[in-house]
């Protein structure tokens, strides 16, 4: 490779693990939303249709729309542990389309998944704190080699306010490790 050329900050392959992640943490949290909404299947839709693109499947119109179908159902919920589970599908459904940029923001589209299905976990449990705790530590334990090799080559996240960043900013560090 010459000094013209450099390898793209993420690659299509590396998009498939982000979604394949991804996948799995939105998996988690559906029936936290499904029991609060069992007729709607938007959610469940987007993360089926990411994990088509996670399976080698190319990005398609449905992909989009089973997304944005995603976004819809979170914003019909009242719940908020509902609405964090579909905002967790919807970012599955999202993380196909992460951009190659090198800045802070892009690791919140890698990470996103996670905070929103930890939140929707850990919702209303007895010991928030400690149930927020454990399904950091499952996400991180679920989260493959790839995944911290691309956590690992992008520029991290800065601390910031609300309960959902700070999330991303620990998931971030806690992978970094």
């Amino acid at each position: 490779m010459t000094a013209e050329t450099t390898p793209p900050l993420l690659t299509e392959d590396d998009l498939r693990h982000i979604t394949r992640w991804a996948v799995d943490c939105a998996a988690r949290a559906l029936p936290v939303f499904e029991a609060v909404a069992p007729a709607d299947l938007r959610p469940r839709q987007a993360i089926a249709e990411a994990g088509v693109f996670a399976g080698g499947g190319p990005r398609t119109a449905q992909l989009r729309k089973a997304a944005w179908g995603a976004q819809a159902a979170a914003s019909e919920v009242a719940d908020p542990a509902a609405k964090a589970a579909a905002r967790a599908a919807i970012a599955a459904a999202g993380a196909p389309y992460t951009h190659p940029i090198e800045t802070p923001h892009q690791i919140n589209h890698v990470l996103g998944p996670a905070p929103y299905a930890i939140q929707a976990l850990a919702f209303g449990a007895s010991d928030e704190a400690g149930a927020i705790e454990a399904e950091l530590l499952g996400a991180i334990a679920r989260a493959s080699p790839e995944i911290r090799r691309i956590v690992e080559k992008m520029p991290g996240r800065k601390p910031s306010k609300g309960a959902f960043h700070a999330l991303l900013f620990e998931l971030d560090q806690r992978l970094r490790r």
